[in-house]
């Protein structure tokens, strides 16, 4: 249609790659040049990474995001390399991007800011390690044909010598050791195909079965120590497993099968049973807790878990005797699933508090929920304010107040989504779907989780904390019902004791404020006698100046409360004498300064060598410092005039 031979010929690309000409400093020349392909790679790959992420997915170790990662990496060691740009780049493409797209994918342009927060994180990240990586790239190949010492003594020599030895590798062909590309994996971040790229451009291959063995064994230390020791299941009844717990916390069930689990040395039993009650880990939500009574006997259980469609119940012992045939009373802890449910369900209203003060881009990252508190991990691109916070904070107890119904539907996928439920990116959705309301125009989300009937049984909300977890995710930790009480409670009871500690004044905060200034003003004063004590200190101590065997000597147990004005000291002292050895009892524990001249040094005489063999097995401790000046601190502050002693019999 444009007349044009090729995809970023056209005016899809031409303005993000006219972008990077203006940015770099450099002009495109459509050629096959490294440069020229460096270009089209920026202007291709920044498209993928802002669209993704826009969509919600964020770069990360493991699926989807390790892809956006990788290609974000690739990216970056294009720039990097072939448009020598050593700074983040790809970030400054977005706006431009997101104009471009506007009526076609306005998601960009609406989350501009999130977007271009995470992409700019990701690459200061890569880029710390990405010139050592290459470095590191670079001196393996060199080494392998034996043209290291080409290498210059600057990075400048080194720069301008690169381009040259590079031709040279051209003329080799070689392999890349499998190891050696695990290591920078490991060691760099360099993804294995960025490694391969690199070794592709010098005509080299990359040992891929010695890479993958060696991140095999990486993998099998890590199984190694979280080992499961697990026997095979011993069937009881024939079955299926079913869950009802969503309406009912006790049931009358039987045992379908049971194995015996080991793990760090500790024995337990795992139960599947035909229906339960309990609701295993999922979605955020813990597993319940709670009992088997299986006969006379009563089994607690520690967690639920599910694997391969089947709930299994932990339970720490199953004694001699018991038949596990038996009818089974399967009954959830009321008080726990209680607790849990309501900070379930305050995680939604938190979602759509936030999303209604920081902005549509705000979406689930991950949650943690159990009886005593619930964590909420979403993507947002910088802190949230405190008066942000106190409006989320508003908002939900306002929903609680409301005492909202909790409606509970089972539809299809599509439908929940025509009603405009939120589905979290990268979880896996059936043909029906759980959707639960917390009124239509507020809350409304696909959830597998349990929650209570109404939202007044929450009864109060209380944010604790916020802080970041990783490049454009955030995660608060809050609390409700019960704890949400108790967490007050705590604080009023702080409150009252910091009261009582100031007799109680009718102005708490204005005597705080006054005692915190008085304290700074005596710190200065203290601070002002310590230096005329130390000055007084180095007047008398320079009169106490001996010789052994022709080196000057001073050496004292000084009453000083300051490790570093020791130190000062014993360096002032240098100019009295040729070895200084102080010490002091600074609040029960021993410290000790040895200050050397220079002319000592050069025959032998080093403070950290002392401080090690001679010093630390005295005062219990350790320390180190300069040839010249060293401190050591310790437990033992009881033979500190040994410490002298021991110096002195050093000469």
């Amino acid at each position: 249609i444009q007349g044009k031979q090729s995809n970023y010929d056209t005016d899809v690309f031409t303005g993000t790659i006219a972008e990077v000409e203006k940015i770099t400093g450099k002009k495109y020349d459509y050629s096959d040049s490294k440069e020229a392909i460096a270009f089209r790679v920026l202007a291709d790959h920044i498209r993928a990474i802002a669209f993704t992420i826009a969509d919600g997915q964020l770069p990360s170790n493991t699926g989807a995001g390790y892809v956006i990662r990788r290609i974000l990496r690739r990216a970056v060691r294009y720039y990097y390399s072939h448009l020598d740009y050593k700074q983040p780049l790809l970030f400054q493409l977005i706006p431009l991007l997101a104009k471009q797209f506007e009526t076609v994918f306005p998601e960009l342009m609406a989350q501009l800011d999130f977007v271009t927060k995470v992409v700019k994180e990701e690459e200061e990240a890569f880029l710390r390690t990405l010139g050592k990586g290459i470095e590191r790239f670079d001196y393996y190949q060199f080494s392998q044909v034996g043209i290291s010492a080409l290498f210059g003594n600057s990075i400048i020599t080194y720069m301008k010598e690169r381009q040259d030895k590079i031709e040279k590798l051209n003329e080799i062909k070689k392999v890349v050791e499998g190891k050696f590309a695990f290591e920078l994996n490991d060691t760099y971040g360099f993804p294995i195909d960025l490694t391969q790229l690199m070794a592709s451009e010098i005509g080299w291959t990359v040992d891929m079965k010695g890479f993958e063995e060696a991140l095999q064994q990486q993998k099998s230390r890590s199984k190694a120590a979280a080992v499961v020791d697990t026997e095979d299941w011993i069937t009881v009844n024939e079955g299926g497993s079913s869950f009802v717990g969503y309406n009912q916390l006790e049931t009358t069930t039987q045992v379908l099968k049971y194995r015996k689990v080991k793990a760090k040395g500790k024995e337990g039993y795992q139960i599947v049973l035909a229906e339960t009650p309990f609701y295993a880990e999922s979605g955020g939500q813990v597993g319940d807790q709670g009992q088997l009574t299986v006969g006379s006997w009563q089994l607690a259980v520690t967690d639920t878990k599910k694997e391969n469609n089947l709930f299994i119940h932990f339970v720490e012992t199953l004694p001699e005797g018991i038949d596990l045939s038996a009818t089974v009373v399967a009954k959830v802890n009321p008080f726990k699933r209680k607790d849990t449910s309501s900070n379930h369900s305050a995680t939604h209203l938190l979602h759509a508090a936030l999303r209604q003060v920081l902005g549509k881009h705000v979406a689930q990252k991950g949650s943690l929920v159990n009886d005593e508190q619930l964590r909420f991990d979403f993507s947002h691109f910088s802190k949230v304010t405190d008066e942000e916070l106190a409006q989320v904070e508003a908002i939900v107890n306002q929903k609680i107040r409301e005492n909202v119904p909790v409606i509970i539907k089972e539809m299809s996928k599509d439908e929940a989504v025509a009603l405009g439920a939120m589905a979290l990116f990268g979880e896996k959705y059936g043909d029906v779907v759980r959707v639960v309301m917390m009124d239509p125009n507020y809350s409304i989300e696909l959830c597998g989780g349990t929650h209570v009937g109404s939202t007044g049984e929450l009864g109060f909300f209380k944010i604790r904390h916020e802080s970041a977890v990783a490049a454009g995710v955030r995660r608060i930790e809050a609390v409700s019902g019960k704890a949400a009480e108790t967490y007050i409670n705590n604080i009023f009871d702080d409150i009252a004791a910091i009261r009582s500690v100031f007799n109680n004044p009718k102005e708490l905060l204005k005597v705080i404020e006054n005692s915190v200034a008085e304290n700074k003003e005596l710190k200065k004063k203290i601070e002002s006698l310590e230096a005329k004590q130390l000055a007084i200190y180095k007047i008398e101590l320079a009169t106490q100046v001996v010789m052994i065997n022709g080196a000057s000597f001073i050496g004292a147990v000084l009453d000083v409360s300051n490790a570093d004005g020791l130190k000062k000291l014993a360096n002032d002292l240098k100019a009295d004498a040729q070895i200084v050895v102080l010490a002091a009892n600074i609040g029960g524990k021993a410290s000790v300064a040895i200050g050397i001249a220079d002319e000592l040094v050069a025959k032998g005489f080093e403070a950290p060598k002392m401080i090690k063999e001679h010093i630390t097995p005295i005062i219990k401790g350790g320390g180190g410092g300069q040839k010249n000046l060293a401190t050591a601190g310790g437990q033992d502050a009881s033979n500190l005039d040994k410490v002298i002693e021991v110096v002195r019999g050093l000469l």
